[in-house]
C-alpha cells in the first residue's frame, strides 16, 4: 500500500474489529434483548417504563419493535441502561478482515477492467493469451489494493 497512513488506519481498524470475531456465531434472542432481560429480572412493563420515564404502552412498543430492528441505537442504549446493562455494538467483516475485503474487491474490479480490454483487443484480432490475461489481472489487482481508489466501491 502506497499510503502508509491509510495502511496504518486499516491495520488499526482490523485490530479493533478482531475483538468482535468470537461473537460471529452469536445470535440475538428471538424476542429481543429487552424482552429477555426484562423477563429474566422479573420486571414489569410498568417498572421498565418508570425507569425509562415513558408510558407503559411506550415501553411495550419499544420491546416489540426491537426484534424487528425498529428502534435506534440510542433507544436500545437507554433501555439497556434502565435494565442495568451497557450496550456494546460493532461490526464483523464478512471477509476475514478489512484488508482481505479490499483485496477481494480489487480482484473483482481488476477482472472487469482486464476483461473489457481483452474483449476489445479480441475484436481487433489482437487477443492475448490466457496466461497474459491472468498476469494483467494480478498486476491490476495489486495496483488497486495499493491505491484503494474511491471507485473500488462503486
Amino acid at each position: 500500500m502506497k499510503n502508509t497512513k491509510q495502511k496504518l488506519l486499516i491495520e488499526q481498524t482490523d485490530k479493533k474489529l478482531e475483538a468482535f470475531k468470537p461473537l460471529e456465531a452469536f445470535t440475538v434472542p428471538e424476542n429481543g434483548w429487552i424482552h429477555m432481560l426484562r423477563t429474566s429480572l422479573n420486571m414489569s412493563f410498568r417498572q421498565l417504563a418508570q425507569r425509562l420515564k415513558i408510558s407503559t404502552q411506550a415501553a411495550y412498543s419499544l420491546e416489540k419493535r426491537e426484534p424487528e430492528g425498529g428502534i435506534s441505537i440510542g433507544l436500545l442504549k437507554q433501555a439497556g441502561n434502565a435494565l442495568g446493562m451497557k450496550l456494546v455494538y460493532g461490526f464483523i467483516p464478512k471477509d476475514e478482515s478489512i484488508e482481505k475485503m479490499i483485496e477481494r474487491r480489487a480482484q473483482e474490479i481488476a477482472e472487469e477492467i482486464v476483461s473489457r480490454t481483452s474483449n476489445t483487443m479480441k475484436l481487433e484480432d489482437q487477443e492475448n493469451s490466457k496466461l497474459r490475461i491472468k498476469k494483467a489481472i494480478k498486476q491490476k489487482a495489486e495496483e488497486l489494493t495499493d491505491e484503494i481508489p474511491r471507485y473500488l466501491w462503486d
